[in-house]
């Protein structure tokens, strides 16, 4: 039986309770805080190619296990295992070895122009202790953002990870003992909310790299507020699309289909909303719902399964009222969840969902759904779709589908949001900061600018004399 110092994960493919672990005790979390110190006094004047050298180390322990990881993926969130052991061997090495390649460059010092009788420059500094708080939709692609990096800045990483995907962060931590991390450089511990903000306020924090909810966020700040702390916040988004007439169809179609559905949805930069030009609307939605229905929805263990359950039964739930909601204010449901016999309400298992006659007036097509469900509104034209597109408390990311470069590029600079798609979604490519406005959070992950959230500058003014 669960008590208040332990918690279970239950699996969404069968309802089992899958994992239980205990939340860390107030010792621990003292002692884990002062081994963090200790470890990033020493870490920080290693050498930098040592620090790649041992990183490469970590990335190769997850390439040799991708197949085992990818399985208790599946089991702890319930992305099909024909997906899973991709986001070890596809993104997460993607952007852990371009963080590792670029780090040289990156922190490297900033050279000043020379005035006679001086010596100036600015060397980037870590920051110190850097707490991770990782989620569960992409257990390993979110968190490798911050912990590779921080760790090549000099910093030392403490992660808390979901309690959907407790093993995650424990196959992070037999990662860096199979590369033999010095003790104390990174750790990880299971902690309540409570635990997690008084971590926060304590001066053996130095940043925090969240991602998470709206309402997550604001607890990180208002957790750090009384310290000159910073926080890097990834908080989802309500990421449209716009598909202009000059756009090839069949690859538009394609690509948004699995943006949409992708994760069974619970993606932040996951496709929610898509504006198509008038003149192509009809063969639009006549194509999406085609290629919808051949998803397989089933056992996410089965090598055959397309699309999974959902993380938990609530989660899906709430996905069913938004699209009540709107299928009571006039929008029509495209898709009978009949045809998915897997689908049943009162489970995660939900069928994928495709509303058209749907306006900014419904939930579905304003507040973050982060399920299997898309909403498809024709537009006259472009200024429309940019009003529409604009029209969201979530700025994280937007695709243009068009042929014309020039079009798609004036469209994106009229567009507030973090990253500006043409002709592709729901990819984060390493060498681009990745980053959101409005409620979508604030501060940056990966390319050279990730490394200034996790450094500070310090400058060096020597006068010879």
């Amino acid at each position: 039986m669960q008590s208040d110092a332990t918690f279970h994960t239950i699996s969404p493919v069968d309802g089992s309770v899958l994992v239980e672990r205990s939340y860390a005790r107030e010792s621990e979390i003292t002692d884990t805080l002062f081994a963090a110190r200790r470890a990033q006094q020493m870490w920080k004047h290693t050498k930098l190619e040592d620090r790649a050298e041992f990183c490469k180390k970590v990335v190769a322990y997850f390439l040799n296990h991708a197949d085992e990881i990818g399985s208790e993926i599946t089991r702890q969130m319930g992305r099909p295992v024909r997906y899973a052991p991709s986001e070890i061997t596809g993104g997460f090495q993607e952007r852990a070895l371009h963080m590792i390649g670029i780090a040289a460059e990156s922190l490297k010092k900033i050279k000043i122009p020379e005035k006679t009788g001086f010596i100036r420059y600015i060397k980037r500094e870590p920051l110190g202790t850097v707490l991770v708080l990782a989620p569960w939709n992409y257990p390993f692609l979110t968190s490798v953002n911050a912990i590779i990096p921080a760790i090549m800045a000099g910093n030392s990483v403490i992660l808390k990870h979901a309690t959907q995907t407790p093993l995650c962060a424990e196959r992070y931590a037999a990662a860096f003992e199979y590369a033999n991390a010095p003790k104390g450089l990174f750790q990880f511990l299971h902690l309540t909310h409570n635990q997690v903000s008084k971590m926060i306020a304590s001066p053996g924090i130095d940043f925090v790299a969240f991602t998470g909810s709206v309402a997550g966020g604001h607890a990180v700040v208002q957790s750090s507020g009384n310290r000159f702390i910073n926080a890097g916040l990834e908080l989802g988004g309500k990421d449209p699309a716009y598909v202009r007439p000059d756009a090839q169809l069949e690859h538009a179609i394609e690509n948004l289909v699995d943006g949409a559905f992708f994760n069974s949805g619970q993606s932040c930069c996951g496709i929610e909303r898509i504006y198509v030009h008038k003149d192509v609307y009809k063969d639009f939605v006549e194509g999406f719902v085609s290629l919808t229905r051949t998803y397989h929805l089933d056992d996410p263990l089965l090598p055959e399964t397309t699309l999974g359950p959902m993380v938990k039964t609530s989660a899906a739930r709430f996905v069913h009222s938004q699209i009540q909601k709107a299928v009571m204010a006039g929008a029509e449901a495209l898709i009978d969840p009949a045809i998915f016999e897997r689908h049943k309400e009162g489970t995660p298992y939900m069928a994928p969902q495709v509303l058209v006659n749907v306006d900014h007036g419904m939930e579905v097509m304003k507040e973050e759904t982060f399920g299997p469900v898309v909403g498809i509104m024709p537009v006259q034209n472009d200024e429309e779709a940019v009003r529409l597109m604009n029209d969201s408390e979530y700025g994280l990311t937007a695709s243009i589908w068009a042929d014309d470069i020039q079009k798609g590029t004036s469209l994106g600079d009229q567009l507030d949001t973090g990253t500006v798609y043409m002709n592709r979604c729901d990819y984060l490519d390493p060498a681009l900061a990745w980053t959101g406005v409005k409620n979508s959070g604030r501060g940056c992950t990966l390319s050279s600018l990730g490394y200034e959230v996790l450094t500070r500058p310090k400058s060096y003014h020597l006068k010879i004399v």
